[in-house]
C-alpha cells in the first residue's frame, strides 16, 4: 500500500543543541508530529493524529505549561485533517485512526475524524478514558475525546512478528496494518505497523525520541533525555522495548523501517521518498 509521512504539528522549544544535536543552544530547536497516512483496501489509515483543529482554537487546552516549553506552531495547514484533504481525500475516507497513545500530541487530531474507528491498546483507554487506572496529573486532554469515538481495543492474544509479541492486525484480518505493544512511554503505548511497497514502516510513537537511541552505540542530546525521562511512566519497560528496536534496526533494516513521533531528521527523511 502506499504510505503518505505527515508532519501534523511543529513544535519549537528553546534549546537548539541540546534538544536536536546541532546548533546553537539560543536556537530554536524543531519537534515534528510524524504520522502516517495509509491507503489500505479498506479506505484510508491514520496512524496517530497530532494537533487537531479544536486544540488551535483553543490552545490553552493543551496545558500553559505545555504550550510555553514546547512552543507549538499551531498552523491549521499541519492539521491531519486540512492535509488529507489537500492530498485530494475527504476525511470522510479515513475509515481507521490507530493511536500509538493518548498523549495530547497524538490525539489531538481526533475529533476531527468523527466517522473513523479509533484504534487503541485496551490499557491505554482504561487509563485516560475510563480511569480504571489512576493517570499521572494533568497527563491527558479527555476533551480530545468528548465526542464519543468509535474505539476498537487492543491488547488480548496475537501473534510475534520480528521477535515482538502480542502483535495484533488491523481488525483483526488487515495483515498489512499491525497493533505492536510498546510499554513504558505509557502503559498502553503500542508502535504501528504498515507494509509500504517494498519495506515495512514501524512507527515506534514515543518509544524513542532521537534518531542516535538506535545506533550501535547510542546517544541523545542532553535536554531531549530528560524531557523523555519525565515522561516515562515505566522507564524500565521503555528502555528494554528500546533495545529491542535497535536490535531490529540492526538485523532487519533492510525490511523494516523504523520511525518515532518526533525526530525531525527521520520525518525529513521519510517525506522525501516514498512507500
Amino acid at each position: 500500500m502506499r504510505i503518505h509521512h505527515l508532519n501534523t504539528g511543529t513544535m519549537c522549544p528553546i534549546g537548539r543543541r541540546l534538544v536536536n544535536g546541532t546548533g546553537s543552544i539560543f536556537q530554536r530547536a524543531r519537534m515534528v508530529c510524524h504520522c502516517l497516512l495509509a491507503e489500505t483496501n479498506d479506505g484510508l489509515a491514520l496512524v496517530d493524529t497530532g494537533i487537531g483543529l479544536d486544540d488551535i482554537k483553543s490552545p490553552m487546552r493543551l496545558g500553559r505549561k505545555w504550550v510555553r516549553q514546547c512552543k507549538p506552531r499551531l498552523d491549521p495547514a499541519e492539521t491531519a485533517v486540512q492535509q488529507v484533504t489537500a492530498l485530494g481525500f475527504s476525511p470522510d475516507d479515513v475509515r481507521h485512526v490507530l493511536l500509538t497513545h493518548l498523549d495530547r500530541d497524538h490525539a489531538g487530531g481526533v475529533p476531527d475524524f468523527p466517522k473513523a474507528k479509533v484504534h487503541v491498546h485496551r490499557t491505554e483507554y482504561d487509563m485516560a478514558v475510563a480511569g480504571r487506572i489512576v493517570p499521572p496529573e494533568g497527563r491527558y486532554i479527555a476533551g480530545q475525546w468528548q465526542h464519543g469515538p468509535d474505539w476498537s481495543f487492543y491488547g488480548e492474544g496475537g501473534e510475534d512478528w520480528f521477535g515482538f509479541a502480542g502483535v495484533r492486525a488491523l481488525g483483526d484480518r488487515e495483515a498489512d496494518v499491525l497493533m505492536i505493544p510498546l510499554p513504558g512511554h505509557t502503559l498502553g503505548h503500542c508502535g504501528i505497523a504498515v507494509r509500504g511497497r517494498d519495506k515495512w514502516v514501524l512507527h515506534a510513537g514515543d518509544a524513542y525520541f532521537f534518531h542516535g537511541e538506535l545506533e550501535p552505540v547510542p546517544r541523545m542530546p542532553f535536554v531531549l533525555g530528560m524531557f523523555q525521562r519525565r515522561g516515562d511512566m515505566d522507564r524500565k519497560r521503555r528502555r528494554g522495548n528500546l533495545a529491542r528496536l535497535r536490535a531490529l534496526k540492526a538485523a532487519h533494516g533492510a525490511e523494516v523501517e523504523i520511525v518515532n513521533s518526533h525526530d525531525p531528521v527521520e520525518y525529513d527523511r521519510c517525506a522525501c521518498g516514498r512507500h
